[in-house]
Order: structure tokens, then sequence, then C-alpha cells
């Protein structure tokens, strides 16, 4: 379901909010192609978080559009991210990460004034141990959240995002803006 005509003034009006935002240094925003099968109406962005030039957490945020509506999405608009990033081996065994990164977004959303309902997701953690040939290299491990939810205002959109790189930033374990973080001992 491609758009079919000028896109509706509720969609364009997110979008021009979603453009307005500009991220901390170390969150590199770019547009990408958004899905065409979800809604008719679709924008996407996508993100590289670094840190010290080494990305640390990627994600994408997706804005959809039915001008129908969705009776699960409990409105006409809907932002879906995916965010990852790795972590320390100590930190994706821990049994609380799931609610701490879903908090990181809860929070982060109500931090912006983002108005939302029907919030939803999954949040996985893995932890990867090498065998045979690649043994020797150090366990591998990351947190990923999948989320979705409804804006409540579509003028308010840039709040939506600038929420949504307060996340990538908790993901990725940057310090708030303005925090430096203390050397480690080598």
């Amino acid at each position: 379901m491609g758009p079919t005509s000028v896109p509706p003034d509720p969609f364009r009006r997110a979008v021009e909010g979603l453009r307005s935002v500009h991220p901390r240094a170390e969150i590199l925003l770019e547009e990408i192609t958004a899905p065409k099968r979800l809604a008719p109406y679709a924008f996407a962005l996508g993100a590289t978080v670094l840190r010290h030039d080494d990305e640390v957490a990627t994600g994408r945020l997706v804005l959809l559009h039915d001008p129908a509506g969705h009776e699960a999405w409990e409105g006409t608009l809907r932002l879906v991210t995916y965010v990852t990033a790795d972590v320390e081996p100590e930190i994706a065994a821990d049994q609380l990460l799931p609610e701490v990164s879903w908090s990181w977004l809860i929070d982060a959303l109500a931090a912006a004034g983002a108005g939302h309902r029907a919030a939803g997701g999954t949040v996985t953690q893995t932890l990867s141990t090498r065998f045979g040939g690649l043994a020797g290299e150090p366990a591998a491990a990351d947190v990923e959240l999948r989320a979705s939810w409804t804006p409540v205002d579509p003028d308010e959109l840039g709040a939506h995002l600038e929420a949504w790189c307060v996340l990538l930033a908790s993901t990725a374990g940057l310090p708030p803006p303005g925090v430096a973080l203390l050397p480690t001992s080598a």
C-alpha cells in the first residue's frame, strides 16, 4: 500500500516534526527507505550511536500513518522502533535488563512530554559464547528493544524523536549531555 496522493496533513506535519530535531553529536540520523506495506504512508529514520568513534548502537524509527486508523493503534499514527546495542556480558546476564531497557523508553517519552498510548514491545538480551574455530574470542553480548506506540498529537513528533534519541543514548551507555565519563585505568 504505497501513498496514493499527496500525504495527508497530519502525516506531513508529523514528518516535519521529526525532521526538525537535531540530536546530540554522538547520534547520527539519516532518512532511510520506509517499509511500504505496513501503512498507506510511512517515513523512516536510521540511527548510529558512536562512542569514541566506535559504533556502539543502531536503531530505526518508523512513522506509519493510516488515515482510516487501526483499532490496535488507538489512532492513525504509529511509531515503530528497533534499537540494538552491544553491552558487557555481565549486563546482558542481568535479569533486570529487560525491565530497565523498557523503562528507558517509557521514562524518555514522559520526560520529553511525548504523549502516547498503546505502547508495547519486547526486549531481548543475548549472550554469545564462541567455540571451535571461533574459540578464544571474548563473549559477545547485546540488548535489543523492539517497540511501538501511538503519538497523541501529530504536531509533537519532535518530542517523540528527542525521547527516542535519549533511549538510544541510554542503550548505548552514553552519559547524559554535559556529563563526562571518568577515564578507566588500563
